[in-house]
């Protein structure tokens, strides 16, 4: 594979996004370490599963959009492979079965920890990613994307990936997912706010278009206030520990990202603010497992 097509398929998988495929991972193992259950394998394999996924999901967006018709010369965001010619529709969809598939052979070897009802949960979630903009029924045109992203890359992921180490669920692992899949969301909420004009022409009726840019915001604004905020404030109080509040560090950064969410006109800004979105998703990430593992007392 030449140059050229190491960087058109390296950005068809959407490296902004793959931060909502790490953070989770890397909360569930920073949980697990705190309560003496770390295990580097299970940890690699639940990363490597998380990552296939979304970079799978990220292919069947490129796929399914480009057939449906959301993907045109007047979409305002980064290129997408297909649309753009630059990839057939026929290899993008081989590749995105191939990545699905070899997920799915990574998600096997977690059976060997948790069980096999991971097979349930891996199967979910590659039919989901699928799902998304495929299929009879996307959700994502149906405004269940905001949902799905909450679910998978929020309670699901960390929940398995705290599973799968401890053999147990917790209480901590729930309340810490909740602000991954939240900020999680946000990424998705930033996309389809640039897009609104072009998923109402294609009748993709994602949250934005059903209730307009203004429920957007508040929805943006609200996910970082219960990240940001009530999620360390409830573990810090849970546990009468200092150090669960380090996530509060990244208030300015999100003010900053509501402030350029309502003036998001220019196309550039709206490419720099998805990507900054992820960053912020990443930084929480580690501020949190940072948080929780740093011992109190």
């Amino acid at each position: 594979m030449n140059s050229w097509a190491w960087k058109t398929w390296v950005a068809a998988s959407r490296p902004r996004t793959l931060p909502a495929a790490v953070a989770p991972v890397l909360v569930g193992s920073g949980l697990a370490w705190r309560d003496g259950h770390f295990d580097g394998r299970a940890t690699g394999l639940c990363l490597g599963f998380a990552l296939l996924v979304q970079i799978g999901t990220n292919f069947a967006n490129d796929y399914y959009d480009f057939i449906k018709g959301a993907d045109t010369a007047a979409r305002v965001g980064p290129r997408r492979a297909v649309a753009a010619g630059l990839i057939a529709p026929v290899t993008m969809r081989r590749a995105m079965w191939a990545v699905f598939a070899t997920a799915f052979a990574c998600g096997l070897g977690l059976i060997a920890w948790g069980g096999p009802g991971l097979l349930a949960v891996g199967v979910a979630s590659i039919v989901c990613g699928l799902a998304y903009t495929g299929g009879p029924w996307p959700l994502g045109y149906h405004g269940l994307g905001d949902v799905f992203v909450f679910l998978f890359f929020g309670l699901v992921a960390v929940g398995a990936t705290y599973f799968v180490q401890a053999g147990r669920l917790a209480t901590d692992a729930v309340i810490a997912a909740i602000p991954i899949g939240l900020l999680t969301a946000n990424i998705l909420v930033v996309n389809n706010y640039r897009d609104v004009a072009t998923d109402a022409a294609a009748g993709k009726r994602t949250l934005v278009v059903r209730f307009g840019r203004g429920f957007a915001r508040a929805q943006f604004g609200v996910s970082l206030a219960v990240a940001l905020v009530a999620v360390p404030l409830l573990l810090a109080w849970k546990e009468r520990c200092a150090w669960r509040l380090l996530p509060l560090v990244l208030a300015p950064m999100a003010w900053g990202q509501i402030r350029r969410l309502r003036r998001q006109n220019d196309p550039v800004e709206q490419i720099r603010l998805l990507g900054d979105a992820g960053k912020l998703l990443a930084l929480y990430a580690l501020a949190l497992t940072a948080g929780l593992v740093l011992h109190c007392g």
